[in-house]
């Protein structure tokens, strides 16, 4: 299948798509290959030009953009055009439109009844968060259309609720299963050299490397496999290639899926009924900004004045933070630029133990004070899995001071 995204907004900067990714990412849980994610202008010959090229590959296009009231609103017209269809307005489309006006006690423009239309081949696709209904069109050679608003408000429910389960009523999908494992504290080019060419090119599973700001995401997809008579399913062909992933680099994994360093971070603290504080100087409190949704997170202090939060004395703040807010972890951390890189210490207190560490981060300025609140998430995140389920008596008598790493890039 491919999504089309019909905007001005789009191709020259002004808006950015999310609808597409998001639409490919339901498709691509539900095994469908996506092929193309296509951008364009409202210009009526190349919307419709860009679904005749899509149905000539495959079966499924979708589209969002393009359904407003104005005369730049070409969508509808590129897909009548297309069919050969006349587009007519639906009277009930119209009964509900002037409903929706009349309620806000507001005066029906003419040029709204454009959003009532309907080809013959088309089925409308109810929109209850806005004024612009989608189309479900069948086509006479099997294919399929669905349009859909731009605005992700609409666009998201119209998908999930209406769009999606028609499509897996026709037979949409395989058997798949999808999993993501989430790294920190290593390079892409290292975890693909580590993994190996033997996992990273079979063709079931598909393992995939994805290099994010907040990690690298290792991504697997697997379909069932039929061999020697015996079948095996998806889950399990996608189990084997994990436990490879994790005796490779289990050190280095320390989320699943969308997890984010606030899921697993607030996952180890909230059951122990533990919460923690942080001050941080030289990054621009960018690890407060990466924690920001935590339930954990009771108070952030950024200190402008480096000299006031030296690294060698990161322990003793992470000390006092920890009492001035009242909470059970106090996290203190310093950043500063190394050349052209940067240096990030970390040093955290817990009722069961304390740890420093410092690390190498790649780059300075804004990149680099990213990485060193990354690189500080993932030092807090594996000093309490460290310390989970450790006692106050089982605590060590002095900080475990890690020796000094070099993030890769």
């Amino acid at each position: 299948m491919e999504v089309l995204s019909v905007g001005t907004e789009l191709t020259v900067g002004d808006t950015r798509d999310t609808n597409a990714g998001e639409i490919a990412g339901w498709l691509a849980q539900r095994g469908v290959e996506v092929s193309r994610l296509v951008a364009l202008p409202d210009v009526l010959e190349t919307v419709r030009s860009a679904f005749e090229d899509a149905l000539r590959r495959v079966d499924l296009v979708v589209s969002t953009g393009g359904l407003g009231p104005t005369r730049d609103d070409l969508t509808r017209e590129a897909v009548a055009a297309l069919s050969d269809e006349t587009p007519v307005v639906d009277q009930e489309l119209e009964t509900w439109l002037r409903e929706l006006w009349s309620r806000r006690d507001l005066p029906f423009v003419d040029a709204n009844l454009k959003q009532a239309w309907l080809i013959p081949s088309a089925v409308a696709i109810p929109n209850p968060n806005g004024t612009a209904p989608g189309w479900w069109v069948d086509r006479d050679d099997g294919r399929v259309i669905v349009i859909l608003p731009g605005p992700p408000r609409e666009m998201r429910p119209m998908w999930q609720e209406w769009v999606l389960p028609r499509l897996i009523e026709r037979g949409l999908g395989r058997e798949v299963e999808v999993r993501t494992l989430r790294t920190s504290g290593i390079g892409e080019s290292l975890v693909v050299d580590r993994l190996g060419d033997a996992l990273m090119n079979r063709p079931n599973p598909i393992v995939t490397t994805y290099a994010r700001q907040d990690a690298v995401d290792i991504r697997i997809a697997a379909l069932p496999e039929q061999s020697s008579g015996s079948r095996r399913t998806a889950v399990e062909v996608a189990d084997e290639a994990e436990a490879i992933v994790v005796e490779r680099l289990g050190e280095h994994v320390w989320g699943r899926d969308r997890a984010t360093w606030t899921d697993v971070i607030d996952g180890l603290l909230v059951p122990r009924r533990w919460r923690f504080a942080t001050a941080e100087t030289g990054t621009g409190g960018t690890l407060a900004a990466l924690l920001a949704g935590s339930t954990a997170l009771r108070r952030a202090t950024m200190i402008a004045d480096p000299g006031d939060l030296p690294g060698r004395h990161a322990e003793p703040a992470a000390e006092q933070t920890r009492r001035d807010a009242g909470v059970e972890v106090g996290v203190a951390v310093v950043a500063h630029n190394r050349g052209d890189d940067m240096t990030v210490t970390v040093a955290l207190v817990t009722p069961v133990g304390s740890h420093r560490e410092r690390r190498i981060v790649f780059l300075g300025g804004a990149q680099g004070r990213q990485r060193a609140a990354v690189a500080a998430a993932a030092i807090l995140h594996a000093s309490l899995v460290h310390f989970a389920g450790m006692s106050a008596d089982e605590a060590p008598a002095e900080p475990d001071t890690a020796v000094e790493t070099e993030v890769p890039r």
